[in-house]
């Protein structure tokens, strides 16, 4: 019996030390430098955040957070090590609308799994696509494209920055919502699909707001609509799709913070909270307006309800537009 007791004491204390231990690992991170993968090259919207957060974490946390690129296959390349890297918060990424929502859509194999394979931390930024037409298009608004596309089905070429990009797959939705039929025409990068747009090649693209900013200011191009649910503060004067007759449109290329699945929630919730403090700064929101995004800041909860969404929304526009999986 006093055996037992002991017995019993022994495996208490045990359980006792060993939270004792844990607790103060985690409240401690981070020890040591934090990589955060970007799955694309370096200079694109994806990667300026990465570092502009970054910054702010080493900041806040004292240790240095490194981004590390590493592009290839659509940003399954560095999307891939991540969820295989070990889940202790020292690895990190920065997704996007691409590698947590279009790729599990529209590609046949993808070599990690969205949801499974990830714990997300935070949403950090939105930015919106945009419509944007030639000068001597036989329409100036959405409502009159798109009955001219009825009127002139599979005539209509629309441009986009790549095939599967967020700009093309805004094309597909509204090809899916309106229920026309155009033709996708990729480009490689916004620059050469603006330049036809603006010669007048091709009559309309879908482009990301920042590239087609300026070209909309001066007038080279008409910006018809933004994609995103409201309008956006730095345009007011261009509607949104849905507020142009299309019901239930809406496309924010997103950015976001995540982690390996099995990343103590401890660690998961300290990243949210520092990322919250940063998108809070003044500083930071004008860093985000001089890209073209907006700061979001959610939970983790509420990112992973958000990508649950962004696949069965793009997987129903592949279905409806009975799209090639690539």
């Amino acid at each position: 019996m006093l055996n037992k007791k002991w017995h019993v004491l022994a495996l208490s204390l045990g359980t006792v030390a060993a939270v004792g231990v844990a607790a103060p690992v985690y409240a401690d991170y981070p020890e040591r430098a934090v990589t955060m993968v970007v799955p694309y090259p370096p200079g694109g919207t994806t990667d300026i955040l990465a570092r502009l957060v970054s910054s702010k974490l080493s900041e806040k946390l004292g240790q240095t957070f490194v981004v590390e690129n590493r592009p290839g296959a659509g940003g399954q390349i560095g999307t891939a090590a991540v969820a295989r890297a070990k889940p202790d918060g020292y690895t990190i990424m920065m997704g996007t609308i691409n590698t947590h929502g279009i790729n599990a859509a529209l590609l046949k194999t993808l070599s990690y799994k969205t949801i499974e394979d990830f714990a997300p931390v935070s949403t950090v930024a939105d930015t919106p696509n945009v419509l944007i037409a030639t000068k001597d298009a036989p329409f100036s608004t959405v409502k009159e494209m798109i009955a001219y596309a009825k009127a002139n089905p599979g005539t209509i070429s629309f441009g986009s920055t790549s095939m599967g990009g967020s700009p093309h797959m805004s094309g597909e939705l509204l090809k899916a919502k309106a229920g026309i039929d155009m033709v996708h025409v990729p480009y490689q990068g916004g620059g050469p699909m603006l330049n036809d747009v603006i010669g007048g090649q091709i009559p309309i693209g879908f482009d990301n707001l920042p590239s087609s900013a300026a070209h909309i200011a001066s007038g080279n191009v008409r910006g018809l609509a933004v994609t995103t649910k409201e309008r956006w503060s730095t345009f007011k004067d261009v509607p949104t799709i849905a507020e142009s007759g299309v019901d239930d449109y809406e496309v924010a290329a997103w950015f976001g913070v995540l982690a390996p699945a099995g990343t103590p929630k401890p660690i998961i919730d300290k990243l949210n909270a520092a990322i919250a403090d940063t998108l809070k700064e003044e500083e930071m929101a004008k860093r985000l307006e001089g890209l073209g995004a907006r700061p979001v800041g959610d939970t983790p909860e509420q990112f992973a309800e958000r990508i649950k969404s962004e696949v069965a929304k793009w997987t129903e526009v592949v279905e409806i537009n009975k799209m090639e999986r690539l």
